[in-house]
Order: C-alpha cells, then structure tokens, then sequence
C-alpha cells in the first residue's frame, strides 16, 4: 500500500487527511485491525523509533506508553519484582515467569498510569500472549510492533469489539536521511537525528568530583537520554531499574521539567509506600477510578477521596492518611535515580530538585555560563555528571 487515507487530521475539522510515501513506495506499516488515525501514527511511528533504538542499546526488548507525541512511560524487560507486579497490576494469573516483552510493557504504562490513559504503545520485539493479555485490559488507542503471536494478534483483534488499532511495521524499514514538514505552507527540511546514543563515551566528560558510574547507572542514562530523543523540548527523564520514572515534557522552563518530571517520579515511588500498597479498594473498582484515586490519596488534595460521604465510593473502609511526614521520610530512601536533559542545566537549582527525588547520576549536554554553578551543586550531594556534548530537541 502506497497510500492511506485517514478520517481527519489532528482535529475533526482537518480534511483530507492521509499518510503516504513521497517517493511512492510502499508503506513499511500494515494495519491489522481498526482504524487509526493521524495522531495514533504519530505516536506509533515515534514510540517505534524510541523502542528500536532501546532494543539496540541495551539488548533488551522494550515498549514505549506514548499520548500526544511524547512518552509517558518507556522501559526494557528487566524482570519485575513482587511490589512492582503489584503496582502495575500484573494478574497472578499470568504466573511469575512472565516474558521479557511483557515486563518491558508493564514497565512501561505502570510507570505514570494518569498519564498512560488511552495510549499509543509501541513493542520492539514480537508481540506474544503475555504481553497481549497485559494489553488486552487497558484503555488504550492501539500498539505497534514488528509481529504478533497468533495466539496474541486473536487477543488484540477482539478488544474493543474489533475496532483496537494493530499495526505491523517492517523492522527492515530505513527512512530517507533527509526529513521535512511542512508549516504554514513552507517546507522544513533537516537531517534526520541518527546520533548514536548507546555509545559509553557518552560518559567520558565528567566534571565532578564524584567520578563512577555504575553499569546499572551507564544503562539507565542511555534510556533517559533515547526516551528524551522522541520526547518534545523541554524533557528531562529520571530512570530507575530499567524504566523511565518520570518524564516532564514540552515545558519552557527547564526546571518547570524537572519539577514535573520530579514530581512524578516521586509518585511512582509512593505508589510502592505500604499504605498505598494496601489501600482497601472495593470489589470491581473500574481500573481508572483506582488510579485516579491513588493519585488524589498521595497528593495534598487525599481529603477529595478520604472524606465523609467520598471514601464510600473508593474503599470498603476509610484508609488512615499518607502523611506529609511519611511522604518525606519515604521519598528520602530513592537512591540511585539517573536523570537525562535534552540540552544543559542553566541552573543548580535543577540539580536541587533532581536530588529531592534520588538522583545519583547526570547527563546533560554542558555548555552553560553556569556550568560551574550545577557541578557545585553536584558536588554537594556528591552527584555524578557527565557532559555528553549533545542536545536533543523534539519538536
């Protein structure tokens, strides 16, 4: 197929609306099933590239959650542990040797599930049944991967009454290393972004004191930084254990990101505190109104679901509160979080933020009249950071 038509563009009102190749080729995508529109490909073909590029680097299958041309959750199969299969809500059904595929997925839509809500997910590798029925149960708008399982492809084509987007694309397929849009009538033309981001000397340029990088940190970083690759400037990225915990995206203020992103990888760490853990949630809660309600029960607003006449609706009976004090004290033990930015760090005061939520290690292109002001704050809470010399806009 050379060409395919969409219902509309980005908005209702936008037609025509059609995908097709310039040079008239074929199209290295094949839809399986439903019918996906001019942002579903968006999602799907830049949650592609980031997950294609996570398998190269770290030799692990990936998957990618992406909404509105940025990820919300990226990750690789590193197996889960107890308390994240719990979090994440991996069926007991399911059995404890889930494939490497599926854990990458549940990484990656449990990492900030608000955000997930009606997903793009992309898979690197084939899509077999473990990670389909990890799929099948989520509200999503579609998943792109290189092949299904038979027994996965029947599961993905029967939810949502047949209508859920299923995309194939070639793993073969090269795009032109000349790329261009167009904006109010005028054609944008660049070279495609094919820096190598999986390269160690990344790390080479360390201006501060502190000095070691693990090989857990070395990997994590090169998530942050691909994840940052696809995700749409300003971005920063805090990764922990293989998945990315918090990503602030499309902000004009840097340290805007990184509170963002910081805020949200405190969250994820909360979701694993033993309150939060064991909130009694009533028989059949719908799978939205629980996230939503662990979300309010973290944040400083747990009085909108904890009061009189509201917990009712929630729980079978009234969970004490998370304390402001419990969160501090609980948020203090993240260790070992790396963080990623797509261009330098003006200012300490990212750093200072970043090290409120675990961060040991740093990668940051350098290059700020400030640089001496974030390596000394670095070197207060004895940070790792590396000058990796590269920016990496999104837009």
């Amino acid at each position: 197929m050379q060409e395919l038509a969409l219902k509309y563009g980005c908005n209702p009102n936008q037609k025509p609306s059609r995908i097709f190749m310039s040079d008239g080729s074929e199209l290295p995508i094949e839809v399986l099933s439903g019918r996906p529109g001019y942002i579903n490909f968006l999602d799907a073909l830049n949650a592609w590239q980031l997950v294609k590029e996570l398998r190269a680097a770290t030799g692990l299958p990936a998957a990618a959650s992406f909404k509105h041309v940025s990820p919300a959750g990226a990750a690789v199969g590193l197996p889960l542990t107890p308390t994240l299969r719990h979090i994440y809500f991996v069926p007991d059904t399911l059995g404890d040797d889930i494939s490497a595929q599926a854990c990458a997925y549940a990484r990656a839509r449990g990492a900030d599930r608000m955000s997930s809500y009606g997903d793009f997910i992309a898979l690197s590798d084939i899509c077999d049944r473990d990670t389909a029925l990890l799929i099948k149960p989520e509200v999503s708008d579609g998943v792109i991967a290189p092949a299904y399982t038979d027994e996965a492809l029947e599961i993905m084509q029967a939810k949502r009454k047949g209508t859920y987007n299923v995309l194939k694309i070639d793993p073969a397929y090269r795009p032109n290393p000349t790329e261009c849009k167009q904006v109010f009538g005028i054609t944008f033309e660049q070279g495609r972004n094919e820096i190598d981001l999986s390269a160690d000397a990344l790390f080479d340029n360390i201006p501060t004191k502190a000095k070691h990088f693990s090989e857990e940190a070395r990997r994590d970083l090169k998530i942050a930084l691909i994840t940052l690759k696809y995700t749409q400037s300003n971005s920063v990225c805090y990764v922990k254990d293989g998945q990315a915990i918090g990503i602030g995206a499309g902000q004009q203020s840097r340290i805007h990101c990184t509170r963002l992103a910081g805020q949200k990888a405190d969250i994820w760490w909360l979701r694993q505190h033993p309150k939060v853990m064991n909130l009694p949630f009533i028989p059949g809660i719908r799978r939205a109104d629980r996230d939503n309600t662990i979300d309010i029960y973290i944040s400083e607003d747990h009085d909108d679901v904890l009061c009189d006449g509201a917990w009712q609706q929630f729980f079978t009976e009234k969970p004490e509160v998370l304390t402001t004090e419990e969160k501090k004290a609980w948020i203090a033990q993240n260790t070992n979080v790396a963080l990623g930015s797509d261009a330098f760090f003006p200012f300490g005061d990212n750093i200072e933020r970043a090290h409120k939520s675990g961060v040991t290690y740093v990668a940051q292109a350098g290059g700020s009249v400030r640089d001496d002001h974030v390596i000394d704050t670095c070197d207060k809470y004895g940070i790792a950071m590396a000058f990796t010399g590269i920016r990496l806009f999104h837009h």
